[in-house]
C-alpha cells in the first residue's frame, strides 16, 4: 500500500438502497470539493437482501487509490463476510480494513476525514469515535 491518493470507503449493507443512501448522505455532508471515493456494496447481486462477497470485492477495488480502504458494515453477517474476505488475503486490495463503527455516523466521519486527506488510521479512528456521539 502506497501513500498515494485518498483512503477509499466501502459501505456494506444488507440492502442496496440503504448502502446507496448512506453513501449519498456521507458524500453530501463531506462538503464541497472533491470527496474521497465511496462505494456502496449492498444486498445480493440479484437485488435481494443479504451480503455478497462479489459486490464487496468489486466495491473495494473501485475505491482503492493506494492509500487503503476502510470498510464499514451494518449487521452481523456483513461483518462475517468481510472478515472472511480479509482472511483469504487476496480478495481485497492491500490495506483494506474492517472498521468497528456505527454504520451511518461512522460512514459520515470516515468520508469527511478521508476527503480532508486523512490516512487510514485517521479514517478508522474518526469512524470508530462515532460510537461516542451523544444525541441527548
Amino acid at each position: 500500500m502506497s501513500g498515494d491518493g485518498q483512503v477509499g470507503i466501502v459501505l456494506v449493507s444488507h440492502s442496496r438502497e440503504v448502502a446507496v443512501a448512506v453513501a449519498e448522505l456521507a458524500r453530501g455532508l463531506a462538503g464541497g470539493g472533491t470527496t474521497a471515493p465511496v462505494a456502496a456494496a449492498g444486498g445480493t447481486p440479484d437485488g435481494g437482501l443479504g451480503t455478497s462477497s462479489e459486490l464487496i470485492t468489486r466495491a473495494a477495488e473501485s475505491v482503492d487509490a493506494g492509500a487503503g480502504v476502510a470498510v464499514l458494515v451494518d449487521l452481523g453477517s456483513a461483518v462475517l463476510t468481510v472478515k472472511s474476505l480479509l482472511a483469504e488475503g487476496d480478495e481485497l486490495p492491500e490495506g483494506t480494513r474492517l472498521v468497528d463503527a456505527p454504520f451511518l455516523e461512522g460512514a459520515v466521519a470516515a468520508v469527511v476525514t478521508a476527503s480532508a486527506g486523512g490516512d487510514l488510521d485517521a479514517v478508522t479512528a474518526a469512524a470508530s469515535e462515532a460510537y461516542g456521539y451523544r444525541k441527548e
